[in-house]
């Protein structure tokens, strides 16, 4: 799933902010060692976090239906998982990192659903929105000084963008074939018997 939205970020962000230009981008952790083999403009997509949106989990079973409308199979609703990463622009000028984290912004803002058309594998199947977050406050249990501790670098300009996306665990549970009608029950020597219940036709007048 995360290289599907992996896949799907990096589609709206070269369609809606860097369009053709000669920017590259990546996914890896921004550490002192990446950033020394970097030799041109990138934008950087860390994926550093993953919970699940444990307000959107719900319980039971949902059921699908064919197409006369009997249900024919059951299964786990979706549930949402959010993945947090850290958007960051490396350029050889600051101003023009900040160029770029405004344009940035301004995508994401945009767009508070990733488009259908760029959602690849099962997160197109499901047919659910996935949505994006932008630059909202850190949880209380994180911050983005720790994140830059543990990666070894120096504390930078960036986005911090949410993508929830739901999951589908992928069982199925067939159902029983639809109860059809014209069956009458009955019991014999103390077994149930299940047969077709017969039409009688009227009896004809006599005489007629």
């Amino acid at each position: 799933m995360f290289y599907e939205v992996d896949e799907a970020l990096r589609a709206l962000v070269r369609a809606d902010v860097v369009g053709s230009s000669q920017v590259d981008l990546a996914f890896e952790a921004p550490t002192r060692e990446w950033a020394s083999r970097r030799n041109a403009p990138t934008i950087n997509m860390y994926l550093y976090d993953i919970r699940e949106d444990l307000r959107r989990r719900e319980r039971g079973l949902v059921n699908s239906y064919d197409d006369r409308g009997f249900v024919r199979e059951r299964h786990h609703p979706p549930r949402h998982f959010k993945a947090t990463y850290l958007i960051t622009a490396w350029t050889q000028r600051p101003e023009d990192e900040h160029r770029l984290l405004s344009a940035l912004l301004y995508g994401f803002l945009r767009n508070e659903t990733i488009p259908q058309e760029l959602l690849t594998g099962r997160l197109a199947e499901i047919g659910l929105p996935v949505t994006i977050s932008v630059a909202l406050p850190p949880p209380e249990d994180r911050s983005f000084a720790d994140v830059w501790s543990a990666l070894g670098g120096e504390l930078k300009p960036s986005l911090d963008v949410v993508v929830t996306a739901p999951v589908d665990d992928g069982r199925r549970f067939p159902a029983g074939p639809p109860v059809e009608a014209g069956l009458a029950v009955g019991v014999s020597d103390g077994v149930r018997t299940d047969r077709p219940r017969r039409r009688h036709r009227p009896t004809e007048a006599a005489g007629s």
